[in-house]
């Protein structure tokens, strides 16, 4: 008998994986979580039928949200991640000799522990000495600071259910007051493929730009997500990703990456036509 898991990406479309056996299947507070193996993929987590990274490509989400905005501010030394259950976040992080701190807020301890068990490769870094752990919701925890924080991470799930809350014209409007003068907000921003993926994105960009005064969104290809086009936002209240980039900088760092680099940098935010007219629309 073959098992195969299914995603749907719309009505019409849906991404089977093959696999092998389910490793894991729990209830938490939140949400279902489920651990599951594949050949093609290796090992993946799904959070309410949604496939979040998978052995395989995590990589480069996790390279692209991490390394992107470390490299405009490699001084970055108090960070902030919300969301990053799996881990992979984290262990990008822990690699830049520069950084003193990182928060992590995640409100499904249960998903982190599961991670820990069964993807270690991803979620290896969490007892790193400069990580502290906050089993609370994101949008009440930001809003106790301001002028605090380098560098925002949002690793969040879709805009419904628990990471709902992560994607509000007021969550964004706590970050901008949480970060310091030269701080750096990073977020998982949809896709611009399917339709109601790109409704999702353009009402997040509304929210950043309504605060931010420098706004842009970035690329990956990732083959798991939804249409495998996958756009990323930068914002920041002085800094500018490409103008104020320096890639002699970062490649001085010497760290050893499988899919961004400093020229992938710069080309990252050269977007399609089509992404690019769905933002001027909420421009």
């Amino acid at each position: 008998m073959q098992l195969w898991y299914s995603e749907r990406h719309t009505p019409e479309v849906e991404l089977s994986i093959k696999v092998d056996k389910q490793i894991f299947s729990g209830q938490s507070e939140f949400q279902r979580i489920d651990v599951f193996d594949s050949k093609e993929f290796g090992r993946f987590l799904a959070l309410d039928g949604y496939m979040l990274p998978t052995e395989r490509d995590e990589f480069i989400y996790h390279e692209m949200i991490v390394d992107v905005p470390m490299a405009v501010k490699p001084a970055a030394k108090s960070i902030l991640v919300i969301g990053a259950g799996d881990g992979g976040v984290i262990r990008e992080l822990v690699r830049y000799p520069t950084v003193g701190r990182i928060d992590v807020v995640e409100i499904d301890r249960l998903v982190m522990n599961v991670c820990i068990e069964h993807l270690p490769a991803t979620a290896c870094s969490f007892g790193d000495s400069r990580v502290s752990i906050f089993h609370e919701d994101g949008l009440k925890y930001i809003r106790r600071f301001e002028n605090h924080y380098d560098l925002i991470i949002v690793d969040s799930t879709d805009p419904f259910g628990p990471g709902e809350g992560l994607f509000t014209k007021e969550f964004y409007g706590n970050c901008y007051k949480a970060l310091k003068q030269d701080g750096i907000l990073v977020n998982q921003h949809e896709s611009p493929f399917y339709k109601e993926d790109a409704q999702a994105m353009q009402r997040m960009h509304t929210h950043i730009m309504s605060f931010f005064p420098e706004t842009k969104v970035y690329q990956a290809h990732i083959p798991t997500y939804p249409s495998g086009h996958w756009l990323f936002g930068f914002a920041s209240k002085k800094l500018h990703p490409v103008r104020d980039f320096n890639a002699e900088t970062w490649n001085a760092l010497g760290l050893k990456t499988k899919y961004y680099n400093t020229k992938l940098h710069v080309g990252a935010f050269a977007l399609p036509t089509y992404v690019e007219d769905l933002l001027r629309d909420v421009g």
